[in-house]
């Protein structure tokens, strides 16, 4: 189906699982998804900003908005992505980022993308993928605020800093390897 301009009819996820900045580089790679925008949702506080998030006051979590054409991912891969790249067992933390704006979050729009993140939790936690239960919270989107533009696409800004180096490269290895056929 495509939209008046003759694009493709995008959707979209919205997923906290730790620090955004690599959700970010890990999603913006694969085939299919359009553009990933760093932000904050699941809280309180109206238009809140890093330094408010970052109190654990707002409840906001640190989240992406993945805009994706579902002709070519679709929401059940972007889940299985989410639930092996980071560690969704850990209350409100995420190695050493630690505090709620860090903790395992999705956000759905619709029943159904409820419904299959409760399957695939389901199904994570009977095949005993992690040792530990998963507590992602599962929470309607009210409001996605994008995060401040020096936050937006921060690993391809800063390829050098030492997280981008010790924390986000790894993990885009370890993604690239895991999950090759969503790569063009």
């Amino acid at each position: 189906m495509k939209n008046k301009n003759n694009s493709p009819k995008l959707d979209f996820a919205v997923l906290g699982g730790g620090c955004f900045w690599c959700l970010d580089e890990m999603y913006s790679r694969f085939r299919g998804v359009k553009n990933v925008t760093a932000g904050y949702a699941g809280g309180r506080k109206v238009n809140p900003n890093y330094e408010e998030v970052c109190t654990g006051n707002t409840g906001h979590a640190e989240v992406i908005k993945v805009e994706y054409d579902p002709k070519q991912i679709n929401y059940e891969d972007l889940l299985n992505v989410f639930f092996s790249v980071h560690n969704p067992t850990t209350l409100n933390r995420q190695g050493s980022d630690v505090g709620t704006q860090y903790r395992s979050i999705i956000l759905y729009d619709t029943q159904e993308k409820k419904e299959l993140a409760q399957k695939i939790i389901r199904k994570f936690n009977h095949e005993e993928i992690y040792p530990d239960p998963i507590v992602t919270e599962l929470k309607p989107l009210i409001n996605f605020y994008p995060a401040e533009d020096y936050h937006q696409k921060y690993f391809q800004k800063n390829p050098q800093n030492f997280y981008c180096q010790a924390v986000i490269s790894p993990k885009l290895a370890k993604v690239r390897k895991m999950f090759h056929q969503y790569y063009e």
